[in-house]
């Protein structure tokens, strides 16, 4: 709760700034499973039955995350909306919840089937978060249930937003003596911490 700092609220982006978005699933290796568990969690290809995390990353900014529960636009584009500013250039893939975003965006599409770069048309930056976030996910935490997965992005969403910067020098020690400093008034109950009592988490 503490990192869910209103610092980094509000929206981002805006004319002439660029922001990427694009969408991970997270969620156990089927080679890592034991054959009954797998039979048991693994029903479908692809995405299905693991947990979707959510992305938006001003180039050269923040970062925000979120779970959603699907990939379809009349989810995703409220969302979108709600974080983003009328007049970005939107860098996204070529999934079709993205579509029908042109009358508030510039919106650009680089096709994964085609190429992952074509100019300075991409998401690598937040492949590059994911990469991170699944890192720390499989070698620190290494078990997640899905009902804290929000509460693991914005860690990582923290840590990003509070890095280093040129005009901003930052490390571990400065960026817990701020979370310390933000848990004033902030109180988690056994029930959210054990998933019983279920908060919005977009």
């Amino acid at each position: 709760l503490a990192i869910q700092d209103e610092e980094y609220g509000g929206k981002i982006g805006g004319e002439g700034t660029t922001v990427q978005i694009d969408e991970t699933f997270i969620g156990g290796k089927a080679r890592n499973m034991h054959k009954h568990i797998r039979a048991k969690r693994i029903t479908r290809t692809g995405g299905a039955d693991k947990a979707m995390a959510f992305g938006i990353l001003e180039r050269g900014g923040q970062v925000r995350t979120m779970v959603l529960p699907d990939r379809q636009s009349k989810t995703i584009h409220p969302v979108i909306k709600k974080h983003v500013n009328a007049g970005s250039a939107l860098f996204t893939d070529a999934m079709l919840g993205y579509r029908g975003l042109d009358d508030d965006y510039f919106h650009l599409v680089i096709d994964h089937a085609v190429a992952y770069v074509d100019g300075k048309i991409h998401t690598n930056g937040l492949e590059n978060f994911w990469s991170l976030l699944k890192r720390s996910l499989s070698g620190t935490y290494v078990s997640v249930e899905p009902f804290h997965l929000f509460r693991y992005l914005d860690e990582q969403s923290f840590r990003f937003n509070y890095r280093a910067k040129k005009d901003r020098p930052m490390d571990d020690s400065m960026r817990f003596q701020k979370v310390m400093g933000m848990l004033t008034g902030k109180r988690l109950t056994f029930e959210e911490l054990t998933g019983k009592a279920r908060q919005a988490i977009f």
